[in-house]
């Protein structure tokens, strides 16, 4: 199985990156240098108005690292990556399969049931750890009406029926998520998602989680040789890596969501980390990011047992093993494509 490596993330604004030798170089804006080596490194999101050297990216490119490159804010700008991998007789299929109605649905229903049923799970944990403090009776029925969706997914043949039940169950899944925010609710409440751009402090870390997913997935999906860019679920648009954002569904719930409301209930974040500006926008300061990077981080690097492979690994790795399985379904080499139903 393929190791986690070591991913960069840049947040102050003006550090410039360069390449010297087989270094990456953060020129700091008092004029001192830190070095981090190229080996190890896997990703490198950077944070910062003065950006990067050509050189730099372009020895990215080679060593297939990927640079994600995003404003202060989280916004994201653009994504280089090196020479494509795998074998062209994939990519070829993963476009008839995009091109057949058949065979998105196929793919987009599993992936959509999949994240339905952990955000269910999410719901159902709620319920069993703070049932005491809880609505209890609305959290139960939300999750009944989750299961029914489950259960509805496999039977649909067309993708706009899909994309109804999906945005009906997120419509009840973030209709009770206020009720999962147990700690600083003068701070972090939550009336619904808003995206562009986010209004209060929760949804603010949900965009910028969503955000550092979604590079997860596409990079993932890029190093099994299928294109990030040809979604089943998705439709096709310029610049949107659609087939990222349909298996990132699977993940929403579990590695994101979760991960915000830990943040939250555990007070490992307040209102400080936040910048509320006059036109109702919120975001995560530079010491929100460093807050919420370094726990996104750390829980990548727990190890879970798979439910499919049975073996243990790593949260950070589930992507590229979700995106390996979808690679083997597509080629035929597994009857169905197993999605990561989180138990």
């Amino acid at each position: 199985m393929r190791k986690l490596l070591n991913t960069l993330f840049v947040l102050t604004e003006s550090t410039y990156l360069s390449l010297e030798n087989s270094n990456i170089v953060l020129n700091l804006e008092d004029k001192k240098k830190k070095y981090i080596p190229l080996l190890g490194i896997e990703e490198i999101f950077c944070f910062t108005y003065a950006g990067a050297s050509p050189a730099l990216i372009g020895e990215c490119a080679e060593r297939c690292i990927g640079f994600n490159m995003f404003s202060p804010t989280g916004k994201f700008l653009a994504r280089a990556t090196g020479r494509s991998y795998g074998n062209v007789l994939l990519r070829k299929e993963q476009y008839r399969w995009s091109d057949d109605e058949a065979s998105r649905c196929k793919v987009a229903r599993l992936m959509i049931a999949a994240k339905i049923y952990n955000s269910k799970w999410q719901i159902e944990r709620t319920i069993r750890d703070h049932g005491l403090r809880v609505d209890v009776e609305a959290l139960k029925e939300a999750s009944e009406k989750l299961g029914e969706y489950v259960r509805q997914c496999p039977q649909i043949e067309d993708i706009d029926e899909l994309r109804g039940i999906e945005g009906n169950a997120a419509s009840i899944y973030f209709g009770i998520f206020d009720q999962m925010i147990l700690q600083q609710k003068d701070t972090f409440t939550f009336s619904g998602r808003n995206r562009r751009p986010p209004l209060d402090p929760v949804n603010a870390m949900l965009s910028f989680g969503y955000r550092l997913l979604e590079s997860d997935c596409a990079a993932a999906l890029e190093g099994v040789g299928l294109d990030s860019y040809v979604g089943f679920m998705h439709t096709d648009r310029s610049g949107r890596e659609s087939l990222a954002l349909d298996l990132m569904e699977e993940f929403r719930a579990i590695m994101v969501d979760r991960l915000v409301l830990s943040m939250i209930n555990l007070k490992k974040i307040s209102s400080k980390d936040f910048d509320f500006f006059e036109n109702g926008t919120v975001y995560l300061n530079d010491d929100g990011r460093k807050l919420f990077i370094q726990e996104w981080q750390s829980r990548k690097r727990e190890e879970i047992k798979h439910p499919y492979l049975k073996e243990k690994i790593q949260w950070g790795l589930i992507p590229y093993s979700q995106a390996l399985l979808l690679a083997r379904f597509i080629r035929g080499d597994l009857d169905d494509y197993p999605a990561f139903f989180w138990k």
